[in-house]
């Protein structure tokens, strides 16, 4: 399937490691040029490296933490016009209330939270004057279950959520479209960091974490590229007419609900 993609550009946040890391290599094989950003400069030149080697796409690195009073902005400057944004940096800290002190959760929020909203609300301005544009937010299931074991970004995610069904509802007025997308846990560092910590609290041993994928569909996380590749169709022509709704990628499990 030919998605046309090839020669638009895409500003990618959190692009050093995992869901963002491997979309950068996605956009790459369709032939999309990038602007890649993140805190880890030594991890972003790493993933440049690897893509250029196999691609004759342009990609321009911005080393920058988006939490830091006017960086989204410093960003935008930087980067110019794009077509694509991909919200995606950010990982919310995991515990109970108790365990979630106030900076804790604030710091968590200016990543996942504020960034995601400070980003739209320039590039929207942006892709308005343009006449065109694409906003995908990368959420996260716990938007949609509601687990105390991770309150601050079920919570973040959630309002995330109604954020991107808000903006994405009348912005195709604009010619615009802002989709969300919610994967469960995927095959990242970042899920058997949470697992380790979850088997720690829950079965005593953090050693014993690969018990708790027997619980996940197919006894496994989401492979990269079944988020990934939703995402690039997202950000393609083909997906013209969605804009203001969300799409979930956990194998279910966010629907398996039970009244015991």
């Amino acid at each position: 399937m030919d998605l046309k993609l090839a020669g638009r550009t895409a500003l990618v946040t959190g692009a050093s490691q995992g869901i963002g890391e491997a979309l950068a290599k996605s956009f790459a094989d369709e032939g999309v040029d990038l602007h890649l950003t993140a805190r880890n400069e030594a991890a972003l030149a790493s993933v440049k490296k690897e893509i250029q080697e196999s691609h004759g796409i342009s990609i321009t690195l911005h080393p920058l933490d988006l939490t830091r009073p006017g960086a989204c902005e410093q960003l935008s400057d930087a980067v110019g016009s794009i077509d694509i944004l991909v919200n995606n940096a950010g990982a919310i800290p995991s515990g109970v209330l108790s365990e979630i002190d106030e900076k804790d959760w604030r710091d968590g929020w200016e990543l996942k939270v504020m960034s995601y909203v400070n980003l739209c609300r320039i590039y929207y301005r942006k892709m308005k004057e343009a006449g065109s544009g694409v906003i995908i937010n990368n959420i996260g299931n716990s938007g949609e279950v509601f687990d105390p074991k991770y309150i601050a970004g079920t919570t973040g995610n959630a309002g995330l959520m109604a954020f991107t069904r808000a903006l994405g509802g009348h912005s195709l007025d604009d010619n615009i479209r802002v989709v969300g997308v919610n994967p469960g846990p995927v095959n990242t560092h970042r899920i058997y960091n949470m697992l380790k910590k979850r088997a720690s609290d829950v079965l005593g041993d953090e050693s014993r974490y690969s018990e708790l994928l027997e619980r996940y569909p197919l006894n496994r996380p989401a492979h990269l590229h079944e988020v990934t590749d939703l995402i690039v169709f997202l950000a393609s022509f083909r997906a013209g007419y969605i804009s203001g709704t969300i799409y979930t990628v956990d194998g279910g499990i966010s629907s398996r609900h039970s009244i015991i």
